[in-house]
């Protein structure tokens, strides 16, 4: 079995661990990530144990 790198996933806003740990050979788009203690939601990509933040378009722009 190889050594593969895991690390647990922070949250990008307030840096603190989330439920999730990831591995470094796992790739997530657009996934919903929830932190239990900001309590916020976020959008992010992660490849090769790197998380991108999605910013989301804002919800009056998408209704008209």
């Amino acid at each position: 079995m190889e050594n593969v790198i895991s690390e647990w996933l922070r949250c990008p806003v307030c840096g603190n661990k989330t439920r999730l740990k990831i591995r470094g050979d796992t790739e997530l788009k657009y996934f919903p990530l929830f932190c239990p203690k900001c309590r916020q939601e976020t959008l992010i990509n992660v490849k090769h144990l790197n998380t991108t933040v999605i910013k989301e378009p804002d919800a009056q722009t998408q209704s008209r």
